[in-house]
């Protein structure tokens, strides 16, 4: 997609944010990004001369913008997704039969071990 991870995690933010009715503010992206208003100022100047997103004036605050994402990203968001989905789907399938089940009660586990949440009972040896 030509952009770098900051520029991804701000459009991943900026679209489920948009998808679930709320809008984003350029400093509330800095605060979830936590990069410096600056730094943020430079992110949606890029992500605006790609045509990844487009700024509007904040209804109620003349100093604040709005943020949307534009046609474009969703389109290439979702093309990206599509192909990654794909070759995760490629990978799956290249798992033997037998081995399923191992790998996937090893992704449980390490999907627990990083959950704060879980608590491990078992004891140390």
């Amino acid at each position: 997609m030509d952009l770098n991870a900051t520029d991804v995690e701000a459009l991943r933010h900026i679209i489920a944010h948009n998808a679930a009715g709320a809008s984003v503010t350029a400093r509330e992206l800095a605060t979830h990004l936590d990069i410096s208003t600056a730094s943020t100022a430079k992110l949606l100047n890029r992500l605006s001369a790609s045509g990844h997103v487009q700024r509007h004036p904040h209804p109620d605050d003349r100093r604040s913008v709005i943020v949307t994402a534009t046609g474009h990203a969703h389109a290439e968001i979702r093309e990206w997704l599509t192909d990654m989905h794909q070759r995760m789907l490629e990978i799956a399938h290249g798992v033997p039969e037998e081995s399923r089940q191992a790998v996937t009660d090893f992704l449980e586990s390490m999907t627990d071990c990083l959950d704060p949440e879980v608590v491990d009972d078992t004891p140390d040896p």
